[in-house]
């Protein structure tokens, strides 16, 4: 009667107990939890279990993520999800590359399209962007420093960018570059809708002051091949944006 009022996993007869040892940690998605928790990376070992005696090694298991809140374990795949912080970071950049991309291929001489840049920049999250701001980064393009800056310089004027509808060519390859950084990490973890209105945003900037200008037409292809969006739908999403809604 003592023995069978002991009983439980620790007096099983014969059974395999996993040693777990934590080899990192950081912060991560938990699905489970729904939002970012912190982790333990995790190997362990199995062993074959007597009488709650651990005898011979049955090999290792792992590695493993464990969340340290909700103790739910997955594959280290889960590493590959980034956190709603670095999600929320990852989006603002896009849009904002985007808009420096189109008002580079067009110009921004038209008040409208500077306007539309920075509301959709400003919608993202850079909630203090300004017309000067923007116009600063596309100079700083045209003036040769190869890329798109990753931060707001101060100063600036109001004008042609100087890489816009007759200047786009020599800084293409830096736009494409840029473009690609910036959203092919993206769309792997946006859904379908979400793509598209990035696209979408940046299709209604270049239509401020107009039809498509070629340059623009060809940074807007750039755009949606980066966000893994088929030929048929870029073009059917930018034939979209013309139509008032």
């Amino acid at each position: 009667m003592h023995a069978r009022g002991r009983s439980g996993p620790d007096r099983c007869v014969v059974g395999v107990r996993t040693v777990w040892h934590t080899v990192g940690d950081g912060e991560f998605y938990c699905p489970g939890c729904g939002g970012d928790r912190n982790y333990r990376r995790r190997t362990g070992r199995r062993r074959l279990v007597a009488f709650g005696v651990p005898l011979l090694p049955r090999g290792p298991v792992g590695p493993i993520v464990e969340c340290t809140a909700c103790r739910a374990r997955y594959s280290t795949d889960i590493l590959d999800h980034p956190t709603t912080t670095r999600f929320s970071a990852m989006l603002r950049d896009a849009v904002h590359t985007v808009a420096l991309a189109v008002l580079a291929a067009g110009g921004t001489e038209a008040r409208t399209v500077r306007r539309a840049a920075v509301g959709a920049v400003r919608a993202a999250g850079f909630v203090d962007c300004s017309e000067e701001q923007l116009i600063t980064l596309i100079e700083a393009l045209a003036a040769d420093t190869g890329r798109l800056p990753g931060t707001y310089a101060s100063g600036g004027g109001l004008g042609d960018g100087g890489c816009g509808r007759d200047g786009f060519d020599p800084c293409g390859t830096a736009l494409a570059i840029e473009l690609h950084e910036a959203l092919e990490p993206l769309a792997p973890h946006l859904a379908p809708a979400g793509r598209e209105s990035i696209l979408l945003q940046g299709a209604r900037i270049a239509l401020a002051d107009g039809p498509y200008r070629p340059a623009e037409r060809e940074v807007l292809t750039t755009v949606g091949r980066a966000l893994l969006l088929c030929p048929e739908d870029t073009d059917r999403l930018l034939a979209a944006a013309r139509t008032p809604s």
